[in-house]
């Protein structure tokens, strides 16, 4: 099947695209990120978190980003919020959130603490609303407690960095800190109303299903909240944006695209048929695509 987003990738009219988990860490993922560049002067640019684990190098990476495309939108990846002990900034959990969010006002990247912003073309009006809200381990598997799931992670090695490195100050857990972002964005997402629909952008997915199709069950406690599992069908929610599983894939539940636009590490894409590209999430003359281009992804 011929993908219909092809006749929209041109110069004749905006597009909104699409990256996450560029991780310029890697000297040839940097490579890549610093090669991203607008079709259009109007193109927009959707970044799903997990740029880097510097904040300066992030607000770095971004601020070039910002320099090729007319509005770039982040919301922050479990790597932009580890405390690495080699970072030169050593702030934690909110404050880290908050400094980054900072860094990108001064260089005019919206974040989830702005105010969503419309995203117009001739042909149709999406509200972009890009989120920030963590995980709470529900994506553990049902009947299972979190200490004896845990247990079985760190037996199987299996178990996400965040473990040591990403802080919930000044929440005694990241599950409190993920219910009160997941609360204050439900309400900002229906004080919408219905009338544009809506592009949610997240670095985790909002339903379970993507996570499934990780190599290890495991990891599944560190990619989101059942919490968000019904978002889809309550607000008008026309596409979800998300990165973390390192599995680019274009799919669709419940009548909704749900779009995973990682680049991921080298050892995972250099592996893929299909060269990485930004996702087109929409255009002036056509909508969302829903083709897959998935591959197996690793611990992160």
């Amino acid at each position: 099947m011929d993908d219909p987003r092809r006749k929209c990738a041109d110069r004749a009219h905006p597009h909104l695209w699409a990256v996450s988990d560029l991780h310029v860490g890697h000297p040839v993922n940097r490579s890549i990120a610093d090669g991203l560049a607008a079709q259009h002067p109007d193109d927009w640019l959707l970044v799903a978190g997990d740029v880097a684990e510097s904040s300066s190098r992030t607000q770095e990476v971004l601020a070039g980003l910002r320099s090729r495309f007319r509005r770039v939108i982040w919301t922050p990846g479990n790597h932009e919020l580890w405390t690495h002990p080699r970072d030169e900034d050593q702030s934690r959990g909110v404050e880290r959130y908050a400094g980054l969010v900072e860094k990108c006002r001064k260089i005019e990247v919206l974040t989830p603490e702005d105010e969503y912003v419309t995203w117009r073309a001739p042909e149709q009006e999406l509200v972009i609303a890009p989120v920030h809200l963590l995980y709470d381990y529900s994506f553990r598997d049902p009947g299972t407690d979190l200490d004896s799931a845990l247990e079985a992670a760190w037996e199987a090695g299996h178990v996400f960095s965040d473990e040591l490195l990403l802080h919930p100050d000044p929440y005694p857990t990241r599950q409190e800190w993920c219910h009160a972002r997941v609360a204050s964005t439900e309400k900002r997402l229906a004080d919408l109303g219905k009338g544009s629909p809506i592009i949610v952008v997240n670095h985790y997915p909002l339903i379970e299903e993507p996570v499934r199709r990780m190599f290890s069950p495991h990891l599944a406690m560190w990619c989101g909240t059942r919490l968000t599992s019904e978002w889809h069908k309550r607000f008008p929610i026309h596409a979800v944006v998300h990165g973390h599983l390192h599995m680019p894939r274009s799919s669709v539940h419940d009548g909704v695209a749900v779009e995973e636009v990682s680049l991921g590490y080298p050892r995972e894409w250099g592996n893929r048929e299909t060269p990485f590209a930004p996702r087109l999430i929409a255009c002036g003359v056509s909508a969302v695509g829903r083709y897959d281009t998935g591959a197996p992804s690793r611990p992160k």
